[in-house]
């Protein structure tokens, strides 16, 4: 009687490769990530990325959706923890703390996105599924602010998208000041804090 075929699974595969593309980017940069190197680090032929990945665009947005999910599953857990309903400052504190850098995990997962966001910035085509993050960030984060000022929780002379945007960016501006070393993680929750003053107030509904 012949053995059984093994089964191959295919997620596993290109997980172990996005993984090894994502260390080859985090520890070498961008420049250095190839089918070959991404191969050699994963331990696999070329062929067998190029398998499953025919381009380099297609391995930087795996990877991507990998971060993604590393991502989604640290705010869940951060989230659940704050119990049922937890009030919007609090929810979008603790969610965009958990997005920040401020561990080797976190810090690992984004010099990743740093480098695909330089790597998009040429390639819109590329770009299109994080243009999808992104407006999906900034509509939660809006409908956050709207939540608080209906609750009387928030000024009431803040422009929620605007704010939503202003959130946003700081907090990118934050994760890159942090992965290059500028300033340590409790000066960027401390900035943080100052910009959910400005909309929430420091100790309740203010305006």
């Amino acid at each position: 009687m012949e053995p059984m075929p093994k089964r191959v699974d295919h997620r596993e595969r290109r997980t172990l490769i996005a993984d090894a593309l994502m260390r080859v980017a985090g520890e070498h940069g961008l420049e250095a990530v190839s089918l070959r190197h991404v191969a050699a680090e994963a331990g696999v032929s070329a062929g067998m990325v190029q398998h499953y990945f025919r381009t380099k665009d297609e391995m930087m947005a795996f990877a991507l959706s990998v971060v993604r999910e590393h991502n989604e599953a640290r705010v869940t857990a951060a989230v659940t923890a704050l119990g049922v309903t937890p009030a919007p400052r609090a929810l979008l504190r603790t969610m965009l703390g958990e997005l920040l850098p401020l561990d080797a995990p976190r810090r690992a997962d984004g010099r990743v996105g740093l480098a695909f966001l330089a790597y998009t910035a040429v390639r819109p085509a590329v770009a299109a599924a994080l243009h999808q993050d992104t407006a999906g960030l900034l509509a939660f984060i809006a409908g956050q602010v709207r939540a608080a000022q209906a609750a009387g929780a928030a000024r009431h002379d803040v422009d929620p998208d605007r704010a939503a945007v202003g959130l946003l960016a700081l907090m990118e501006g934050l994760g890159v000041y942090l992965l290059g070393g500028h300033f340590p993680p409790e000066t960027a929750l401390a900035a943080l804090d100052a910009q959910l003053d400005l909309i929430f107030g420091p100790d309740g509904p203010v305006g």
